[in-house]
Protein backbone atom coordinates (compact mmCIF):
# COMPACT_ATOMS: atom_id res chain seq x y z
CA UNK A 1 0.00 0.00 0.00
CA UNK A 2 1.40 3.48 -0.86
CA UNK A 3 1.11 6.18 1.64
CA UNK A 4 -0.72 9.42 0.52
CA UNK A 5 1.56 12.27 -0.28
CA UNK A 6 1.42 14.64 2.26
CA UNK A 7 2.26 17.71 0.62
CA UNK A 8 -1.12 17.31 -1.23
CA UNK A 9 -2.72 18.31 2.21
CA UNK A 10 -0.40 21.87 2.33
CA UNK A 11 -1.70 25.11 0.80
CA UNK A 12 0.97 25.95 -2.22
CA UNK A 13 0.85 29.54 -3.29
CA UNK A 14 0.51 30.02 -7.07
CA UNK A 15 0.12 32.74 -9.71
CA UNK A 16 -1.85 31.88 -12.51
CA UNK A 17 -2.09 34.18 -15.42
CA UNK A 18 -5.48 34.83 -17.27
CA UNK A 19 -6.82 36.46 -20.87
CA UNK A 20 -9.46 36.52 -22.92
CA UNK A 21 -9.44 37.93 -26.54
CA UNK A 22 -12.71 36.47 -27.66
CA UNK A 23 -16.78 37.30 -26.68
CA UNK A 24 -17.40 39.24 -23.57
CA UNK A 25 -13.62 39.22 -22.39
CA UNK A 26 -14.38 40.70 -18.79
CA UNK A 27 -16.84 38.56 -17.98
CA UNK A 28 -14.80 35.31 -19.38
CA UNK A 29 -12.44 36.20 -16.83
CA UNK A 30 -15.08 36.43 -14.14
CA UNK A 31 -15.95 33.25 -15.23
CA UNK A 32 -12.52 31.47 -15.18
CA UNK A 33 -12.29 33.17 -11.49
CA UNK A 34 -15.32 31.43 -10.82
CA UNK A 35 -14.75 28.10 -12.00
CA UNK A 36 -11.27 28.37 -10.12
CA UNK A 37 -13.16 28.79 -6.76
CA UNK A 38 -15.48 26.09 -7.68
CA UNK A 39 -12.44 23.51 -7.85
CA UNK A 40 -11.04 24.60 -4.51
CA UNK A 41 -8.50 27.25 -5.51
CA UNK A 42 -8.53 30.09 -3.25
CA UNK A 43 -7.62 33.43 -4.68
CA UNK A 44 -6.39 35.34 -2.35
CA UNK A 45 -5.21 38.53 -4.23
CA UNK A 46 -6.58 39.52 -7.88
CA UNK A 47 -4.93 42.36 -10.55
CA UNK A 48 -6.97 44.60 -12.01
CA UNK A 49 -7.69 44.43 -15.43
CA UNK A 50 -5.01 45.17 -18.42
CA UNK A 51 -5.72 45.48 -22.34
CA UNK A 52 -2.71 44.58 -24.37
CA UNK A 53 -2.33 43.75 -28.13
CA UNK A 54 -2.70 40.06 -29.74
CA UNK A 55 0.83 38.46 -29.12
CA UNK A 56 2.50 37.73 -31.83
CA UNK A 57 0.03 38.79 -34.02
CA UNK A 58 -1.32 42.12 -33.29
CA UNK A 59 -3.95 42.24 -36.33
CA UNK A 60 -5.87 39.53 -34.10
CA UNK A 61 -8.56 40.96 -31.07
CA UNK A 62 -7.09 43.09 -28.25
CA UNK A 63 -6.56 41.04 -24.98
CA UNK A 64 -7.81 41.64 -21.49
CA UNK A 65 -5.53 40.01 -18.84
CA UNK A 66 -4.96 39.33 -15.06
CA UNK A 67 -3.15 37.87 -12.79
CA UNK A 68 -4.41 36.07 -9.90
CA UNK A 69 -2.62 34.66 -6.61
CA UNK A 70 -4.02 31.83 -5.01
CA UNK A 71 -3.86 29.02 -2.44
CA UNK A 72 -4.24 24.97 -4.12
CA UNK A 73 -4.14 21.82 -2.46
CA UNK A 74 -2.97 20.03 -5.26
CA UNK A 75 -0.01 19.03 -7.07
CA UNK A 76 0.93 20.61 -10.30
CA UNK A 77 -0.25 18.59 -13.00
CA UNK A 78 -3.93 18.36 -11.52
CA UNK A 79 -3.81 22.42 -11.34
CA UNK A 80 -2.73 22.03 -14.84
CA UNK A 81 -5.98 20.02 -15.57
CA UNK A 82 -8.21 22.03 -13.87
CA UNK A 83 -6.84 24.97 -16.12
CA UNK A 84 -7.50 22.85 -18.73
CA UNK A 85 -11.09 21.85 -18.05
CA UNK A 86 -11.81 25.15 -17.41
CA UNK A 87 -10.79 26.83 -20.63
CA UNK A 88 -12.42 24.13 -22.65
CA UNK A 89 -15.85 24.68 -20.34
CA UNK A 90 -15.44 28.56 -21.25
CA UNK A 91 -15.44 27.93 -24.55
CA UNK A 92 -11.78 27.46 -26.09
CA UNK A 93 -10.93 24.55 -28.71
CA UNK A 94 -8.22 23.29 -29.95
CA UNK A 95 -6.46 25.48 -32.68
CA UNK A 96 -3.23 26.67 -33.42
CA UNK A 97 -0.87 28.23 -31.45
CA UNK A 98 -1.63 31.52 -30.22
CA UNK A 99 -4.99 32.05 -31.79
CA UNK A 100 -7.86 34.24 -29.99
CA UNK A 101 -9.67 32.42 -27.67
CA UNK A 102 -12.15 32.81 -25.05
CA UNK A 103 -9.93 31.69 -22.18
CA UNK A 104 -6.33 31.21 -21.96
CA UNK A 105 -4.89 29.83 -18.07
CA UNK A 106 -1.36 29.49 -17.29
CA UNK A 107 0.34 28.94 -14.84
CA UNK A 108 3.24 31.35 -13.92
CA UNK A 109 4.43 30.09 -10.87
CA UNK A 110 3.84 27.04 -8.37
CA UNK A 111 5.02 27.76 -4.96
CA UNK A 112 8.42 29.28 -5.60
CA UNK A 113 9.53 25.53 -7.25
CA UNK A 114 11.23 24.55 -10.66
CA UNK A 115 9.23 22.50 -12.45
CA UNK A 116 9.31 20.14 -15.83
CA UNK A 117 6.75 17.72 -15.46
CA UNK A 118 6.10 14.95 -18.17
CA UNK A 119 6.83 17.66 -21.58
CA UNK A 120 3.45 19.10 -20.31
CA UNK A 121 4.27 21.48 -17.86
CA UNK A 122 7.44 23.78 -17.47
CA UNK A 123 7.35 26.42 -14.40
CA UNK A 124 7.96 28.89 -13.82
CA UNK A 125 6.09 29.35 -17.27
CA UNK A 126 8.54 30.21 -19.77
CA UNK A 127 8.23 33.16 -21.56
CA UNK A 128 6.25 35.21 -18.95
CA UNK A 129 9.56 37.02 -18.51
CA UNK A 130 9.02 38.51 -21.92
CA UNK A 131 5.06 39.59 -21.41
CA UNK A 132 4.35 42.59 -20.60
CA UNK A 133 0.27 41.11 -19.93
CA UNK A 134 2.23 38.48 -17.13
CA UNK A 135 4.47 41.42 -15.67
CA UNK A 136 2.63 44.34 -14.47
CA UNK A 137 -0.53 42.64 -13.54
CA UNK A 138 1.90 40.02 -11.75
CA UNK A 139 3.84 43.72 -10.12
CA UNK A 140 0.35 44.59 -9.32
CA UNK A 141 -0.34 41.95 -7.06
CA UNK A 142 2.81 41.09 -5.44
CA UNK A 143 5.76 43.97 -5.51
CA UNK A 144 8.43 41.55 -3.99
CA UNK A 145 7.62 38.41 -6.13
CA UNK A 146 11.55 36.92 -7.67
CA UNK A 147 11.78 34.39 -10.78
CA UNK A 148 12.34 31.14 -9.01
CA UNK A 149 15.21 30.54 -11.74
CA UNK A 150 17.00 33.99 -12.10
CA UNK A 151 16.12 35.07 -8.97
CA UNK A 152 15.72 38.59 -10.54
CA UNK A 153 13.29 41.29 -9.10
CA UNK A 154 9.63 41.43 -10.27
CA UNK A 155 10.72 45.64 -11.17
CA UNK A 156 13.82 44.07 -12.82
CA UNK A 157 12.03 41.75 -15.35
CA UNK A 158 9.86 44.65 -15.83
CA UNK A 159 13.10 47.57 -16.36
CA UNK A 160 14.04 44.36 -19.31
CA UNK A 161 10.80 45.03 -21.43
CA UNK A 162 10.90 47.23 -24.18
CA UNK A 163 9.57 50.39 -24.06
CA UNK A 164 7.01 49.54 -27.10
CA UNK A 165 5.78 46.83 -24.90
CA UNK A 166 5.42 48.99 -22.14
CA UNK A 167 3.65 51.59 -23.45
CA UNK A 168 1.50 49.11 -25.77
CA UNK A 169 -0.37 48.10 -22.17
CA UNK A 170 -3.22 49.71 -19.94
CA UNK A 171 -4.79 49.35 -17.10
CA UNK A 172 -8.66 49.43 -17.52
Amino acid sequence: MTKPDSSENQAKLVYLAIGSNLGNKIQNIDKAKLELKKNNINILKCSNNFESKSWPDSSKPDFINIVIKAEVYCGALRLLEICKIIEKKLGRTKSKKNSPRKCDIDIIDYDKKILNLENRLIIPHPRMVDRNFVLLPLYQIDKTWKHPISRKSIVKLINTLKIKDLKSIKEI
